[in-house]
């Protein structure tokens, strides 16, 4: 029998970009994860026949960075676009003022299409549970070489035996988030309003045109909730969409409920602090993600995940 490949859990862009320093080095390598197809966060789902994105809300680039080097690529081949530098600033009394920061691209096929692009070549099997990483390294009941989890320390702790957690991962909370998806027969709020950060609210946090970072103009908010308004709300969040409704309803001034809604819950949605070390990495077993190489963003999550394999390559 072939030995094992290197097992990477998670088919987000963390673990995607980790499977690919390895495989790209020509080691066996191999990415379960339990989602019908990679993403993890940077999710993206159909909805009233087009894309919508559910997860994180855009990504950057820290100029001259070697992930910079990626987004570029991705933006030479159509695969994303810049989309804007400036958002508003709104609360429950109106739109407030905006605020201008580095340039956040998009994805016109939805953000997990990146992740898709990652893991073009590897061998991922979707919709794979594991049950248990554990010394050995061993994945379930099979030794391996080296194992890769790369998700939310919550879960990964789920799959940890109690000492190679603690050697791992400490006990720094992570914050849910609700993402529920506003869709009107017509656009009812400004052209240039690209999204908004809500001020006071305690329902909604931040709400992005999805149609203008998609580039088709379709009449279509994703609004992201805040941590404590989702806590509430995790058992029943389809409960949320009405709440939710008047908060952007307020904040964006549109005085037409929409036409339909769409929740989804992220239970495990970002940590509450993320770490400055870009990854652990014990006995042949490693974590990464966005709760590393902080600030927590897509970029974390890609350097995180690519630093822990090149680790792996000279360990």
């Amino acid at each position: 029998m072939p030995p094992s490949p290197t097992t990477v859990v998670g088919g987000g862009i963390a673990g995607t970009a980790c499977a690919s320093v390895l495989a790209e080095a020509g080691l066996p390598v191999r990415v379960l994860d339990r989602g019908r197809r990679p993403g993890g966060r940077m999710a993206s789902r159909t909805l009233h026949d087009r894309t919508v994105d559910l997860g994180a809300s855009y990504l950057t680039a820290e100029e001259g960075s070697p992930f910079a080097a990626v987004v570029g690529d991705w933006v030479a081949r159509g695969l994303a676009r810049p989309w804007t530098d400036t958002f508003a600033v709104a609360g429950p009394d109106g739109l407030r003022s905006t605020t201008t920061g580095p340039i956040r691209y998009a994805a016109p096929g939805g953000l997990r299409s990146l992740v898709a692009d990652l893991a073009t070549g590897l061998d991922v099997e979707s919709g794979r549970t594991v049950a248990a990483v554990g010394a050995g390294p061993r994945v379930d009941d099979e030794d391996v070489p080296a194992a890769v989890l790369a998700m939310p320390d919550p879960q990964a702790r789920r799959l940890l035996d109690a000492d190679t957690a603690g050697r791992l991962l400490d006990d720094r909370p992570w914050e849910p988030s609700l993402a529920v998806v506003l869709g009107w027969p017509e656009r009812r709020w400004p052209a240039d309003l690209h999204g908004a950060f809500v001020h006071d609210d305690p329902a909604v946090s931040w709400v992005a045109d999805d149609g203008d970072r998609r580039g088709d103009g379709a009449p279509v908010l994703v609004a992201h909730t805040t941590a404590e308004f989702a806590a509430a709300h995790l058992a029943d969040p389809d409960a949320a969409a009405g709440p939710v409704a008047a908060a952007v309803g307020r904040a964006l001034r549109i005085d037409v409920p929409p036409a339909w809604t769409t929740v989804h819950r992220w239970t495990y949605a970002r940590p509450a602090e993320a770490r400055s070390e870009p990854f652990a990495l014990a006995d042949g077993i490693g974590v990464c993600g966005d709760g590393w190489s902080a600030p927590s963003r897509v970029q974390a999550a890609w350097t995180s995940g690519t630093a822990l394999g090149r680790a792996l390559l000279t360990a």
